[in-house]
């Protein structure tokens, strides 16, 4: 009884300290977490069905560092391309637009993840602190590459 209770305080104190979390808000929250601090926006534009979206989501994204980075620095939006609700951002409503029985894009997922013409997943917009885009990339990255990115946009 006595190892059972020492072991679960060891697992309680050791495990919780060594996985950071993503910390991770919502577009319409955005507003007003600039109000508080200004900061740049990290939006990771995905999909349910993108395979690269879900190697980034647990790799890059499970990175310490890149937490960390993120957590202190950034805001953070994990946003499905195809979410289904109307979401209002910059005092603009933008809704999901079917294209198909089962299949569609949010008018927001273009705004902010088209880049030449084309809406390629996973997208990383980076919004300035008046939500204006400032960086966009499409495509897998690498921890080592999001670093290299994240170390930029800091400047």
């Amino acid at each position: 009884m006595k190892k059972n209770l020492y072991l679960l305080l060891l697992l309680c104190c050791v495990i919780p300290a060594g996985f950071a979390q993503l910390h991770s808000v919502s577009l319409e929250q955005i507003d007003s977490l600039q109000r508080i601090e200004k900061r740049k926006t990290i939006v990771f534009i995905q999909t349910d069905w993108c395979q690269f979206c879900h190697a980034m989501k647990n790799s890059t994204f499970k990175n310490e560092e890149i937490i960390k980075e993120l957590n202190n620095a950034f805001y953070f939006i994990n946003f499905n391309a195809e979410e289904k609700r109307a979401v209002v951002f910059n005092k603009t409503t933008f809704q999901f637009k079917p294209t198909g029985n089962n299949s569609g894009t949010h008018e927001l997922a273009i705004a902010l993840g088209t880049i030449n013409k084309q809406l390629n997943f996973p997208v990383l917009c980076v919004l300035n602190s008046e939500n204006e885009i400032i960086f966009q990339h499409s495509g897998y990255l690498k921890p080592k590459e999001l670093k290299l990115i994240l170390a930029k946009l800091k400047e």
